[in-house]
């Protein structure tokens, strides 16, 4: 499996139950082996394949195809096929003009480059990338997918990206017009003729001659007209009998230095959550349990008088709330996206979306939502019925298009200004029309049919009566609130997440590998505990201040993780990109806000039931004449 040895050991202790064994017993889908010879009519020959994948820049969230500039390029059928979540991301993998044979060195030349565009090319050979790797502080070497295609020195001297401690002039681009293929292999056992590819590198050089020597290909940001650069590689081949070939992407990933990062991130959510545990079993264990015992001892209504708290608004502990078809609808997308990121996370977890599966993350995601449209459904109609609703076309309605429909105007707004950039993360109309039809034929039915089972079963029986003339709540304190109360009770859940959100945005907006998804499962669950015990202790200190409006204020206060959310992503716009352009700040800030709204509802749903079962449990336990 293409996971690193780390990962699958992680998982394995996440994942209890599945055995390593037969995790390494089969290959997925696509990702089988293939092995390489000279004769050519065993499997695909000595003939090795080189594509290439979108220009990217650091300046820029706008990805363009590799036929955008002037490169050289071939015509051939041979174009890999693009799922949805490639499609998504921008992905349009193609071939390119590198021939490589595995039985001889190839030398090309002689292409031309009129724009002076500076970005970041990314090659795949054999479904892996290509790595540029370099010396980083305390000379560690870190490997880049993907290699420049060119760098900058500002006017005041200062190089940029690939630039540093390579060139000087002032105000000048240099172009990377000469790369070294480097591909390591080894030889399948009991087969010494063929050879699997554990690695490939790539050198990047600027040289003026055609020969490969003299000073750097430079250029002044000053020079007009049309100028040919002559383009040169040259491929060596490397044999490596330590890398196998189920860990061949280790090379990539242990040259990040972040799991002593996403170690220290763990620890400290961990202890987070015990800290809020321990609050939580106290409440249930010591003040509820002598509460409890002494309300079920009390023998007149005068002694009742005289209690306080959470006992006095048994009443009105499960009076509906105002806009509770909003909330309900809210309720039900927030369990279609907790379930779609449970089992997708589970499967990335396992390495059925490993990186080596381009876009099955999101290919994966996109049609569990789909699919999960039954249970938004029913949970929406079924706590719109608890809420004593009677609208039900208008509950089935909004679950179905309310939260999606925010999303996808969202989405297609800057699906329109891709368009205009011309850049290949624009969703082609087809495609559009494809998500479309998911969202109508498949979707919207099964939220239809969830609501009708949901509106069928008998409503929510609760455990004591409601009165029918509400109870004055007392004046609060400061800090029993709703607005600070929901302000603070975001802060714990993003304390454990803001590590791992930090490379979740590297990820996306610096063209980094995203591959640490047992760090990511375990973060979720922590983010689930963390969310549910902080709402449990506020919604408790609110119960004993007498006010038992809980349904939205568990919703908005674990909810509220997102507008941290948000604010850590203005602070990460501002402090770690350099993205210049209105394009690309609005295409940033679009699509943050979309991950925001997701964020939202599941944090808000995670809050609301976990709120939900600490409300009826409590409750349940007391005798009401």
């Amino acid at each position: 499996m293409v996971p690193s040895r780390g990962l699958r050991a992680l998982c394995s202790v996440l994942l209890v139950g599945v055995s390593a064994r037969l995790a390494l017993g089969f290959y997925l889908p696509g990702l089988a082996p293939v092995s390489f010879c000279e004769e050519k009519e065993r499997q695909r020959g000595s003939e090795i394949e080189l594509f290439v994948n979108r220009l990217d820049s650091v300046e820029s969230v706008l990805p363009y195809e590799y036929r955008a500039f002037d490169f050289c390029t071939v015509e051939s059928e041979n174009r890999p096929s693009e799922n949805l979540g490639q499609v998504l991301f921008g992905e349009r993998i193609e071939p390119s003009p590198y021939k490589v044979s595995i039985s001889q060195v190839q030398r090309y030349k002689d292409a031309r480059l009129r724009n002076r565009s500076l970005l970041g090319n990314t090659g795949i050979v054999d479904n892996m990338p290509v790595t540029w790797c370099y010396n980083v502080e305390d000379k560690q070497k870190f490997c880049n997918p993907g290699f420049p295609i060119g760098c900058y020195v500002t006017g005041s001297g200062q190089p940029k990206d690939a630039c540093v401690h390579i060139f000087s002039t002032q105000d000048t681009f240099y172009i990377f017009n000469h790369v070294n293929i480097t591909i390591y292999y080894h030889k399948v056992e009991n087969d010494g003729a063929e050879a699997r590819l554990v690695a490939a590198k790539m050198e990047p050089k600027s040289f003026k001659n055609v020969d490969c020597s003299g000073p750097p290909m430079d250029l002044s940001n000053k020079f007009t007209g049309e100028l040919k650069i002559p383009y040169t590689y040259t491929v060596d081949f490397v044999e490596n009998k330590e890398i196998r070939w189920a860990s061949r992407w280790d090379y990539i990933l242990e040259s990040m230095p972040h799991t002593n990062i996403q170690w220290f991130s763990i620890m400290n959510s961990l202890v987070i959550v015990l800290f809020l545990s321990g609050m939580v079993a106290m409440i249930m264990l010591r003040t509820l349990h002598k509460d409890i015992a002494r309300y079920n001892q009390m023998d007149s209504v005068e002694d009742a008088q005289e209690e306080f708290g959470w006992k006095l608004v048994h009443g009105d502990i499960f009076r509906p709330p105002r806009k509770g078809m909003l909330l309900s609808v809210f309720l039900g997308s927030g369990t279609q996206i907790f379930i779609m990121t449970f089992i997708t996370l589970f499967l990335a977890c396992l390495g059925f979306l490993s990186p080596a599966n381009r876009g099955a993350l999101m290919t994966c995601a996109v049609v569990l939502w789909v699919l999960l449209g039954a249970p938004a459904g029913y949970v929406a109609a079924r706590l719109y019925k608890s809420f004593g609703g009677e609208k039900w076309k208008t509950n089935v309605l909004l679950t179905a298009f309310l939260c999606p429909g925010i999303v996808f105007t969202d989405f297609f707004v800057m699906n329109l200004i891709l368009w205009g950039e011309g850049s290949s993360a624009a969703m082609p109309f087809g495609t559009l029309v494809a998500i479309l039809a998911l969202w109508f034929c498949v979707s919207v039915p099964l939220t239809f049919v969830g609501a009708y089972f949901g509106f069928k079963k008998r409503g929510i029986e609760h455990p004591v009566r409601t009165n029918q003339i509400p109870r004055q709540i007392p004046e609060q304190s400061f800090y029993t609130r709703p607005l600070p109360g929901i302000i603070m009770g975001g802060i714990l859940p993003f304390g454990c997440i803001f590590i791992q959100l930090f490379f979740i945005l590297n990820s996306i907006w610096s063209h980094q590998m995203y591959y640490m998804f047992g760090f990511l499962f375990l973060v979720f669950i922590i983010l689930v505990i963390t969310c549910s015990e902080a709402t449990i202790l506020l919604c408790y200190f609110h119960l004993c201040a007498e006010d038992y409006h809980w349904q939205w204020r568990s919703f908005l206060t674990s909810g509220f993780t997102a507008a941290y959310f948000l604010v850590y992503a203005i602070h990460y716009f501002f402090s770690k990109l350099q993205i210049t352009g209105l394009a690309s700040t609005i295409l940033y800030f679009g699509y943050t806000m979309i991950m925001a709204l997701i964020f939202f509802l599941f944090t808000g749903t995670i809050g609301f039931f976990a709120c939900f079962w600490f409300v009826t449990k409590i409750y349940s336990v007391v005798k009401v004449d």
